[in-house]
């Protein structure tokens, strides 16, 4: 076990694990924040996404001892009240359906925004590939993404 100091979501914490544990077990197990999903524990998915700087990372592999002081903003971290556009573009396209991946495409969707605010379609499907949605409301995330560029 080790001590690790970290910035989440605007919040300095210190968590004592193993320093191989997985970034996304660290928010989930030991500081309670599930907003960021489990998949497939091998970074194929995309339900674990979160952002390292502000570049989507998949959590599931992320070893916390490679954080560093990085800083890492969460599904929580993204907005105080739910209001971000990219949240409420997914309320009004109604994307969600069973809503397990939904976390991991927004943030992968907002760090796309944050590098590109009039992203093409194919730059949408690029930053988008690999974020797998079981429902297929594909078209619907694309187009949530198109209304929160605006």
């Amino acid at each position: 076990m080790a001590k690790f100091s970290l910035t989440i979501n605007k919040k300095n914490v210190e968590v004592d694990v193993d320093p191989s544990t997985p970034i996304l077990w660290v928010l989930r197990d030991h500081l309670n924040l599930v907003g960021t999903k489990y998949g497939c524990g091998i970074a194929q998915c995309g339900a674990c996404t979160i952002h390292l700087d502000g570049n989507a990372m998949r959590s599931c592999i992320l070893p916390i001892d490679k954080v560093g002081n990085q800083k890492i903003t969460t599904i929580e971290g993204l907005s105080n009240h739910g209001d971000h556009p990219l949240q409420k573009a997914w309320i009004e396209h109604d994307v969600p359906q069973c809503g397990y991946c939904q976390s991991g495409q927004i943030m992968s969707a907002a760090a796309l925004l944050k590098e590109n605010k009039t992203p093409s379609d194919e730059d949408i499907d690029i930053a988008m590939n690999g974020n797998i949605c079981r429902c297929g409301t594909y078209t619907r995330i694309k187009a949530a993404i198109k209304t929160a560029a605006k």
